[in-house]
């Protein structure tokens, strides 16, 4: 399952972290609709609102459905069949959807057949290990290059940083009964989880199955499919459901347990067995000082700063995961030792 996410750039990064190529070709960046309302966070769970992408024909019929708009949304679908007044009055969660079900639950069905399908945003999510000392938190996100850990030149047009994390989503449009605001909600697809992620749920094994992760499309054409409803039929974009082993993750603290913590420690990397959180080491204050003025948006801060994320890995990497190698560099370059990796 995903329960928990984070999403630290400012609206601006986020809408170029979004950028993208029209039917034509022609280089867009997603408009925001209603972006006054979003919040970026460290610390993202079920009933707050985040970041989505979806086809602008949602909301304009006339629209090229393979423009794609953000929007901020709440987290849990509502569907729009539902006829209580207060929609915290459904009575089962829907954060997550299971994409064995997602064609035979209504919650689900309906929208997916209406082409209701939205990328939901992340830096990346959270998930709990089962310890005999408790659970222990790790963050997982997409293997990320030597662009996203350094500067780029001023005024580049192509966005250089964080590669987010995109994950397939369902939503819907709920209307109070006794009219009002409309409510978007979205729920994420999640699907068996994969080889590198599945000793976090070793202990929720049901059926011969492994406990579920988030659907995620990996690149811009899975995402193009999944976006683009008018051209791409319900049928098709299913088959991008499936789990990927292009992923990364490194342990965090128990800090991010609480929901309540926001702040840049929730993602910081941690010794396991010392605890000892990366805050305390002087050259990784300056990452997460970065991290910290990521979700700021103040006009002195240059658009092109870059994120200096660290990663661990209880697994020695495949060739294709270059995040750990890429930090071990830049935090050599602040003369501190590289982190080390963890193995299984």
């Amino acid at each position: 399952m995903c329960g928990r996410t984070a999403c630290s750039l400012a609206a601006d990064n986020l809408r170029r972290a979004c950028a993208y190529r029209d039917r034509r070709g022609k280089h867009r960046q997603p408009e925001w609709v209603r972006g006054d309302r979003y919040q970026p966070s460290y610390n993202k769970g079920p009933q707050s609102s985040g970041p989505v992408l979806l086809s602008r024909r949602h909301l304009h019929q006339d629209a090229d459905s393979s423009e794609r708009v953000l929007m901020d949304m709440r987290w849990g679908l509502v569907p729009s069949w539902f006829k209580q007044d207060n929609p915290s009055k459904l009575q089962y969660n829907t954060s997550n959807c299971r994409s064995d079900t997602m064609l035979s639950k209504s919650s689900y069905k309906g929208a997916l057949l209406k082409g209701k399908r939205c990328v939901v945003l992340a830096d990346g999510f959270y998930e709990w290990q089962q310890q005999s000392g408790g659970k222990q938190p790790y963050f997982i996100y997409f293997p990320q290059t030597k662009d996203a850990m350094e500067k780029g030149s001023e005024g580049d047009e192509e966005w250089k940083g964080w590669r987010l994390l995109t994950m397939a989503g369902i939503f819907d449009c709920w209307e109070p009964p006794a009219g009002g605001e409309m409510l978007y909600t979205y729920s994420i697809i999640t699907v068996e989880a994969s080889k590198d992620v599945s000793f976090i749920h070793h202990r929720q094994v049901r059926a011969g199955k492994r406990e579920g992760m988030p659907a995620i499309l990996d690149g811009d054409e899975a995402i193009r499919k999944w976006l683009d409803f008018a051209e791409v039929p319900t049928q098709e974009a299913i088959k991008l459901i499936q789990p990927t082993e292009n992923i990364v993750f490194h342990p965090v603290s128990t800090f991010v347990n609480n929901i309540r913590n926001n702040t840049p420690e929730c993602v910081a990397p941690i010794e396991l067995g010392t605890k000892k959180e990366v805050r305390a080491t002087p050259s990784n204050k300056g990452m997460l000082g970065w991290l910290k003025s990521s979700q700021e948006g103040s006009p002195q801060k240059k658009e092109n700063d870059l994120p200096k994320w660290t990663s661990q890995f209880i697994h020695s990497p495949s060739p294709k995961k270059t995040s750990a190698d890429v930090m071990q560099q830049w935090l050599g370059k602040q003369g501190q030792p590289a982190a080390k990796k963890h193995k299984a």
